[in-house]
């Protein structure tokens, strides 16, 4: 009798805890009474592959586009563009202005909530599978309508048009094939089925309910692979279909709230305090959504849109001297369809902390996917091994032929991806302490790094590396020994020496020795009559190309340089002494100001940051356009890791709190460090109580700075 007791109050508490959890994240939740215009006014929703864009229009209908991270069109030999566009109807329309009419975000779940007339839509996009669901419950029985919108409906720019198939009775497939021998996406195919429960075709591109009835059920089946024929896509998609089909909605709901549920507990920062608190609380956890929603598929998150970029039908453009129409709708982004590094790397910075590991690991495969081609190119043009990677490059990857004598360009005689990604790998092996990644992953990609820098660039008189004609970031071109490159050879080698013995060979560790040893200083001078950090070695007459300090890369992503190190005093007049003064989209001083415990400055920062959204879209998320595209990730990443690194900074075995935390901000959070540790409670007036380090162990490693400004 004692156990049954005991075990009924432990799920009692579980389920408190788990309700308690689901408010806390719920209070960020996104709710809107009124109808949206468009678009640019929709809800986002996804399972890390498939993203919606989910709105509904005054005249009841519920719409929402399908993006897929790996829905690549033939437009520019690669465009990440929309799989289609559905409409939902219900009749007679439950959804009428000037009534209790409301559409909501539900973070806890994962979950879009359309109400009103007594009738509630869920939308939500499943966590486990590759499938979108619509569940819709009305008080009285309703004809439930469910429309492909036509897409690309014609060859427009050497871009094909969509297949709608016309023949079938139950479902509604459609799909987009490339046929382009001289790209290597050629015979990728992307598309999807629509069914419903008791629907069937209609003329057109119509799924409707049989009869009038209460409960509706509607689910979408996106699928993308590379075949051999049509018909081999379209037996993949039907069997896919088929598998999914056969588990109960109920069960799978369950998974997919759980799913959901697991994430939000597995870190938080909730903060409390002056006006603004609130909207930069839900401004990162929004982010920690969309990064959720975006950051799971074949493909990393595109920095330019991501899976959510929209119709823009009012945008114009300046036509000699007339500002005129120039409509897009969302297969358009700025910047194109390749990756660009410097771009891509603020979204996932941020996910070490919240512990969101599994979300690294689409950026990391794709990159390491790209090592025998690139490999081949360095093998080819300069005869010798290892590899880097483009600032800019498309998903299959590739390098170009270049020589000291090229013109300069932003992206030429830019190798330093390679050496940052590898520094981002290496603090996710740190975290996880995952061997399997360490030997699969990491050492391939680092080993070409290090082997391309050793064996491409000549020695000074001294035995010292000589970088000659290397991009300074995308700022300074063709600079000797650029900062950037120079200080992440330091921060990277040792670590590579301190791996566990049995994880690298003799000949790792003989060539590593050799090359620290051969790294000249990082760069240093006078700015100002004062003592700084230089962008590059020697007399500093380079144009500036860019709004960037280079040199500030020595703070952040290659941590030479920050608060309690060897010469704080030369970084933080560096800092100050800096050219570009800016926050926002891909700008770091949020992040920088972070790492030099410049509280004040931090927080100023990071809430023009996370407050950042787009005015033409409704959703707080959707970032501002900055220099990029809008939503733009890069802009809620850089927030997103500024504000945690405001609470924690994890570097070693050390975990500094509270580095760069203001006194007037209250906050509960949970963050992850290295070594597999969580560190979680509640600070108030600059003091941390309900203080927990798992494992225990690594308690007596936290150092706590006092906040008394």
């Amino acid at each position: 009798m004692r156990i049954k007791w005991l075990f009924a109050v432990c799920c009692s508490l579980i389920v408190l805890m788990g309700n308690a959890q689901k408010q806390a994240i719920d209070a960020y939740n996104v709710s809107w009474t009124d109808f949206s215009n468009d678009s640019q006014e929709s809800l986002p929703i996804g399972n890390g592959d498939i993203g919606l864009n989910v709105w509904t229009e005054a005249n009841g209908d519920i719409l929402f586009y399908i993006g897929k991270t790996d829905a690549w069109s033939e437009a520019n030999n690669t465009q990440l563009v929309k799989v289609g566009r559905v409409r939902l109807s219900i009749s007679p329309n439950p959804f009428v202005a000037g009534t209790d009419f409301s559409q909501s975000l539900v973070l806890s779940n994962g979950d879009v909530v359309i109400k009103g007339g007594g009738t509630e839509v869920h939308v939500w996009v499943d966590a486990n599978a590759p499938a979108i669901r619509v569940q819709s419950q009305s008080a009285q029985p309703v004809t439930f309508k469910a429309t492909l919108d036509p897409w690309r409906t014609t060859v427009a720019n050497k871009v094909s048009a969509d297949v709608v198939l016309p023949d079938e009775a139950k479902q509604i497939t459609w799909y987009h094939r490339i046929e382009n021998a001289n790209i290597p996406s050629n015979h990728l195919t992307f598309g999807a089925i629509l069914q419903g429960n008791n629907m069937t075709r209609k003329e057109g591109n119509v799924l409707q309910s049989v009869a009038p009835q209460k409960s509706n059920y509607v689910v979408v089946y996106p699928f993308t692979a590379t075949t051999n024929s049509t018909n081999e896509w379209l037996e993949k998609a039907n069997a896919l279909a088929t598998l999914q089909s056969k588990t109960a909605i109920d069960k799978v709901k369950l998974a997919h709230q759980q799913w959901w549920k697991s994430f939000w507990d597995r870190s938080r920062i909730y903060i409390t305090g002056d006006s603004i608190a609130y909207k930069v609380a839900q401004g990162y956890n929004l982010q920690r959504y969309l990064s959720a929603s975006s950051g799971r598929g074949a493909y990393p998150i595109k920095f330019n849109g991501t899976i959510f970029n929209m119709d823009n039908p009012a945008n114009t453009k300046k036509d000699n001297g007339k500002v005129v129409p120039d409509p897009f709708d969302a297969d358009t982004r700025a910047w194109g369809g390749q990756y660009w590094f410097q771009n891509t790397r603020p979204m996932y910075w941020p996910l070490l902390a919240s512990g969101d590991y599994d979300m690294m690991l689409p950026l990391f495969n794709m990159y390491k996917n790209m090592l025998p081609r690139n490999k081949a190119n360095v093998k080819e043009f300069y005869h010798h091994d290892g590899a880097y990677f483009q600032e800019t490059a498309p998903f299959w990857g590739g390098v170009p032929k270049l020589t000291k004598e090229d013109k300069g360009s932003y992206t030429k005689h830019y190798y330093l991806p390679i050496l940052e990604l590898s520094t981002m790998m290496l603090d996710y092996y740190h975290h996880t302490n995952n061997t399997t990644f360490l030997q699969e992953t990491l050492l391939p990609v680092v080993r070409e790094g290090i082997t391309f820098y050793d064996q491409h660039f000549g020695r000074d008189a001294a035995g010292k590396l000589f970088l000659d004609s290397v991009n300074s970031i995308e700022m300074y071109w063709k600079v000797i020994n650029p900062t950037p490159d120079i200080a992440a050879l330091h921060f990277i080698l040792p670590q590579l020496l301190a791996l566990p013995k049995t994880a690298i060979t003799d000949a790792d560790k003989k060539q590593w020795d050799r090359f620290l040893n051969e790294l000249p200083d990082i760069p240093t001078g006078e700015k100002n009559g004062k003592q700084v950090v230089l962008p590059y070695q020697g007399e500093q007459y380079a144009k500036a190309r860019n709004t960037e300090n280079p040199e500030l890369y020595a703070i952040h992503p290659f941590r030479m340089y920050g608060l309690g190190k060897p010469k704080e005093d030369l970084i933080k007049t560096t800092f100050a002494e800096r050219g570009i003064k800016r926050a926002k989209c891909w700008h770091q001083d949020a992040i920088d100001e972070a790492y030099l415990g410049l509280t004040s400055a931090a927080k100023k920062d990071v809430i023009a940051t996370l407050i950042n959204k787009e005015p033409r879209m409704k959703f707080p998320a959707f970032w501002e356009k900055g220099h990029d595209y809008a939503p733009d990730a890069d802009n809620g990443g850089n927030g997103q890791h500024a504000l945690q690194l405001m609470l924690l900074q994890s570097e070693g075995k050390k975990i500094t709190l509270l580095p760069a935390w203001p006194k007037e901000w209250e906050a509960d959070f949970k963050l992850h460090a290295a070594y597999n540790t969580t560190v979680e409670g509640h600070v108030k007036d600059g003091k941390i109580s309900n203080l927990k380090v798992t494992p225990s162990s690594r308690a007596s490693d936290v150092v706590i700075i006092p906040v008394d400004k």
